[in-house]
């Protein structure tokens, strides 16, 4: 894991959190309405990224044996990230991948359902995640 990982989790968080940013910075709504046509395509290039981290970390299970704290922040960066990618790509991945089969795409409804109410807590948890994991890079790896 580097830092650059540590900043995309920021900016997802961000991303899926923008009343926090909007709270903060007013003028972020300009920033935010240009990103908005692209957040379907970043959603689904995240998600599928942070499916790989998951998929990584099992790959890597021997580290849990000698850095058990840095193997769960890199699952659980994973994990964050392919569940923010997949709320904010939601409408793409359904155009490009669920929309072949009747029951994908129930199945993807009922799962965005009970994802969107708290995608603000997971969009803090992102940012959260990221900040720990450049500080961790920086002061300990």
């Amino acid at each position: 894991m580097n830092i650059l990982y540590g900043l995309i989790l920021i900016a997802l968080g961000i991303l899926a959190s923008p009343s926090l940013l909007l709270s903060r910075r007013p003028d972020a709504k300009e920033i935010l309405d240009k990103i908005a046509p692209y957040q379907g395509w970043l959603g689904l290039i995240f998600c599928a990224w942070g499916i790989w981290s998951i998929i990584k970390t099992f790959l890597f299970i021997g580290l849990l044996k000698y850095h058990a704290l840095w193997w769960f922040t890199w699952l659980a960066g994973g994990i964050t990230e392919a569940v923010l990618g997949f709320i904010l790509g939601y409408a793409t991945i359904n155009k490009l991948v669920l929309s072949n089969s009747e029951e994908a795409q129930e199945k993807g409804e009922r799962l965005i359902a009970r994802l969107r109410p708290i995608q603000g807590k997971l969009g803090v948890i992102g940012i959260v995640l990221g900040v720990w994991m450049i500080v961790a890079r920086l002061l300990f790896y």
